[in-house]
């Protein structure tokens, strides 16, 4: 009985970490992603793609997916 308890302990220890690690890699990602946006040169850049344009004719798409979906 006492096996099967640590057992059982040592799977849940390796599930918290394995949700800390996730977690942690989740933060570093946009951590490092907020770094290389707030550099002047990827501001150029990200302004010569023209991204506002973009997004702006994703919006019309996305709602009547969701429209679509609520049926």
């Amino acid at each position: 009985m006492p096996t099967e308890m640590i057992r059982r302990d040592e799977r849940e220890d390796s599930a918290n970490k394995d949700t800390l690690f996730m977690l942690g890699g989740v933060a570093l990602l946009v951590v490092g992603a907020g770094l290389v946006l707030t550099s002047p040169i990827a501001k150029k850049y990200m302004g010569q793609l023209g991204l506002g344009n973009l997004t702006g004719g994703i919006v019309p798409d996305i709602e009547r997916y969701f429209k679509l979906r609520s049926m």
